[in-house]
């Protein structure tokens, strides 16, 4: 246990001792060679971040534009919407006049008659082409 602890200091030690390398007497060793390294540095991030401000301003711009394009279709559709809600309203105000009497009623009834009578007759001649054939 104690070979352990010591180990473990010693260990502590190291580390410490690695962190604190670059500090002389309190001072960090600054050399005017570092200090061109870190000026390239930076100007380098900072072209570096220019260009990504650039890209997103243009990105950004895209976005925009396609936003108003799809604003303007909305535009579009919902008056288009608007219109053949009109043209449905009207269609069925009228059938609501044409059901209202009872007339009406029954000559509509007779008409769908004799569409379903054309319609038998049609199925049935053209069953009888098929059986022939």
């Amino acid at each position: 246990m104690m070979v352990r602890d010591m180990n473990y200091r010693r260990e502590n030690r190291v580390s410490r001792t690695s962190l604190f390398d670059g500090l002389e007497e309190g001072r960090l060793r600054a050399s005017s060679y570092s200090h061109d390294i870190t000026e390239r540095d930076n100007d380098e991030a900072l072209e570096n971040l220019q260009d990504r401000v650039s890209f997103l301003k243009r990105v950004t711009g895209d976005i925009h534009e396609e936003v108003e394009n799809h604003n303007r279709l909305l535009d579009k559709v919902g008056n288009k919407m608007d219109s053949a809600r009109g043209i449905m309203s009207g269609t069925i105000n009228r059938f609501k006049l044409v059901f209202e009497k009872k007339s009406n009623r029954r000559s509509c009834k007779l008409i769908a008659y004799f569409v379903l009578l054309f319609l038998i007759i049609y199925y049935l001649i053209r069953l009888l082409n098929y059986t022939k054939g």
